[in-house]
């Protein structure tokens, strides 16, 4: 046959016959690994060096402007699949024509893959004959001495002919044995459609994907068989390692010392081929990957999609999984099941009535201890003996216990309208106690053991101070189930409120900012210089600070203070405190030392400077830290760009450059850089006599008289007004909550 010579098969094949195998190599990250939206999975590559062997080359060709498809040879690749061990690609039909006078057209085709990687699958592959009047030869060799077989299409008009059917009226399908490489097609000529050209012409014969074929009446009228696909269709070819003539089994592929072996993943093994000569590898049981490659095989897991059983827990190994049930039944592996754990349903139930009947008679008796001991119980719940016990043998009781019926007594049973502050750790009530004394008693909403430890240290260090700019500690509460501390009563609310919140609209002059942040200055210079031992306040912010009557400053919240340690190692803490008056170092090192507060205090002199909040979480991501905005504009020497024009009207250079500046130190990333309190203290000593020129004086005299007068007034009204003090214990703000909240409302 002419056709013979076209040999598109052996072509397809020839480049994959090389008789030696090189040294088993792995492909470079340079290697083209996709080709037409196909994966070129390893041992099969793109390029030089890229495959396991000439063999295994694929080319990427361009088949339209801008559109690529993979070839092996001349022949389109479709599939590779490593598991199977299989490829589909691109077949072309045979073709046999007649018309009214004689011959008019044949085009036979044949594949030689005898000598290649590759053998025509036996089980996913048909010999599938379309024709009214055909037999069609199918060989295994050129030859002809061979496996052949032959497969009768006959038909006498179309309405003999069914869709879908291929049972010899219209077409006819044989299958293929084991191991054939090569295969050509041939047509009896004897069989003329000649006579009946006029319903169906030609005959065509192909070897082809069973499963991608589905007969169709139209073939036998039409010439759209022939079509589909430029007249080709999907074959399937198993493919394993193989070298030329000489395939090794997996045994003797593993000894082989030419370092060909191929399974080179750890997780790998080795499964003969099932179609001809060589082997394969695969991953081994429990993993997923490419086997060719080393490391290629992973552990796979199978708890994504669960194989056990309904009620079931997956637990994923390496290399395998587990399955277990839930409390109350067991796992039976044989039928992969769950079901109930009779004999520890037994044991618990039994179990359970034991210790209701123990605990029944000892509640009971314990009920009647607690009925006498209640209140020493809280007294010691709160750590009331020891840290008394400390207490004097340091400084003495400086405070007055409280009973719990004084202060509910000063309530009114904590009637709503005492309230003055609350937040979700806890409320704050205002009453009047003994001597017509007015305070502000703070009860926990919350009880842990973070929290009573907050509340004794609060406790412990109020009771050591004793400084007019420092909130004074009245007493305190132990024998309730919720502690309770007394302090004295701040009437004017909190500088944050002065300079951001309700308080904002008194329009308070800048000499008298700068006199409350000097007086603050002065409650934490004490705490640092002159408490004995040395307190470090943890969470300075400008809601700390209130302002009692005479709007004096007073420092507050104690409940993140801690005592200055003599030994480095005690520095280590929890870290808590505000966003935006956190130390960086202190966030870093978890150690929080005085220079954290003096960090802190330069956040505040910020506020006073530009009457912005330290943080703004609903601006821009750069300039949401008013600390790196200052930073940022100290830095370009444009300090301007943060100051509020009405300071920049009113006060002298000097004096707001020197702030700046202070605030800058204050500031500085590394804690050992910045001034101490002390040196803080001083220098707002000094800027205040900067701006209390003669006639500064006589404004701000006439300032604190205006305040003080205002004080009575709705904006300022006793019952309703939300003075600042220290929050619940364990109450520090969260790092993410804004600060702009009422000092209360925390």
């Amino acid at each position: 046959m002419e056709a013979r010579f076209l040999l598109l098969g052996l072509g397809l094949l020839l480049l994959l016959a090389a008789q030696h195998t090189p040294a088993v190599a792995v492909p470079g990250p340079e290697c083209q690994t996709k080709c037409g939206g196909l994966d070129i999975q390893y041992p099969f590559g793109i390029g030089g060096n890229c495959s396991l062997s000439k063999r295994f080359n694929v080319s990427c060709r361009e088949v339209q402007h801008g559109v690529y498809k993979p070839f092996i040879n001349d022949v389109e690749l479709l599939n590779i699949s490593l598991i199977n061990g299989t490829i589909r690609a691109m077949n072309h039909i045979s073709t046999y024509c007649y018309n009214s006078s004689g011959l008019m057209d044949r085009h036979t085709w044949q594949f030689d893959a005898s000598h290649s990687p590759y053998r025509f699958s036996d089980v996913q592959n048909k010999f599938t004959v379309i024709g009214c009047n055909t037999l069609a030869y199918i060989y295994a060799d050129s030859t002809g001495t061979g496996y052949q077989s032959g497969c009768v299409s006959t038909c006498q008009n179309l309405t003999d002919l069914a869709d879908g059917s291929c049972s010899g009226l219209g077409c006819c399908q044989t299958a293929i044995p084991k191991g054939m490489g090569y295969y050509e097609v041939g047509f009896d000529s004897g069989f003329n459609t000649s006579q009946i050209w006029n319903f169906s012409r030609c005959s065509y014969a192909v070897l082809m994907e069973a499963e991608a074929f589905n007969f169709s009446t139209t073939y036998i009228s039409t010439t759209k068989f022939n079509d589909t696909n430029t007249g080709r269709v999907p074959v399937v070819m198993d493919w394993a390692i193989r070298n030329g003539t000489m395939s090794l089994a997996c045994e003797e592929a593993k000894l082989n010392k030419t370092g060909t072996y191929a399974c080179l993943s750890s997780n790998s093994m080795c499964v003969e081929s099932r179609n001809g000569p060589g082997y394969l590898c695969n991953c081994a049981e429990g993993y997923k990957g490419n086997p060719y490659l080393p490391d290629g095989c992973q552990d796979a897991d199978e708890c994504k999609n669960s194989p056990c059983p309904s009620g079931g827990v997956c637990h994923n190994t390496e290399g395998g999984y587990w399955c277990s049930c839930h409390a109350g039944r067991k796992y039976s592996k044989q039928s992969n099941t769950c079901s109930p754990d009779t004999s520890l349903i037994i044991g618990v139930t039994v179990g359970f009535l034991v210790l209701v009947i123990f605990f029944f008679f000892g509640h009971i008796l314990l009920q009647k201890r607690k009925l006498n001991q209640v209140k020493q119980e809280h007294f010691r719940e709160h750590g009331g003996m020891i840290l008394f016990e400390r207490m004097r043998s340091e400084k003495g009781l400086a405070f007055t216990v409280f009973s719990e019926a004084e202060l509910t007594q000063a309530t009114n049973s904590y009637d709503k309208s005492k309230i003055i502050g609350k937040g979700g750790h806890g409320i704050v009530y205002r009453g009047i106690v003994k001597d017509n004394m007015h305070v502000a008693i703070k009860r926990c909403a919350l009880i842990n053991e973070r929290q009573k430890k907050e509340f004794g240290q609060e406790m412990l260090i109020l009771s050591q101070i004793n400084h007019k700019n420092i909130v004074k500690l009245v007493g305190c509460c132990l024998e309730v189930e919720v502690p309770m501390l007394v302090y004295e009563f701040i009437p004017n609310g909190t500088l944050y409120e002065l300079i951001h919140g309700k308080n904002q609209a008194l329009q308070i002059s800048f000499s008298t900012l700068l006199r409350i942040a000097h007086e603050a200055a002065e409650g934490l210079n004490f705490l640092h210089s002159y408490a004995s031992p040395p307190i470090i306040h943890g969470d300075v912010k400008t809601a700390n600070i209130l302002l009692d009557e005479n709007y004096m400053a007073k420092v507050s919240d104690f409940g993140a203070s801690i005592l200055a340690p003599s030994d480095k190692e005690q520095y280590v803490t929890m870290v808590q405190g505000t966003c935006g008056y956190l130390d960086p170092e202190y966030m870093q090192t978890c150690q929080l030392t005085e220079k954290s507060d003096v960090y802190s205090f330069g956040v505040i002199l910020l506020e006073v400077l530009t009457g912005q909040e330290p943080l703004k979480l609903d601006g821009p991501e750069m300039q949401r830290s008013l600390s790196s905005n200052f930073l940022s504009a100290m830095k370009e020497n444009n300090l301007d760009a943060v100051l509020p024009s009405r300071l920049k009207q009113q006060e002298s250079y000097e004096l707001i450059r020197g702030l700046a500046e202070l605030a800058k130190q204050c500031l500085d990333m590394c804690g050992i850089n910045r001034p101490s309190m002390k040196e803080i203290t001083d220098e707002l000593g000094r800027l205040r006599k900067l701006s209390l020129h003669p006639w500064a004086q006589i404004d701000a005299e006439m300032e604190t008289r205006s305040l003080l007068s205002g004080s009575s007034t709705a904006t300022f009204e006793m019952e309703g007004a939300t003075s600042g003090y220290p929050k619940q214990e364990g109450e520090s703000l969260p790092l993410n909550m804004n600060p702009s909240s009422s000092y209360y409302a925390r």
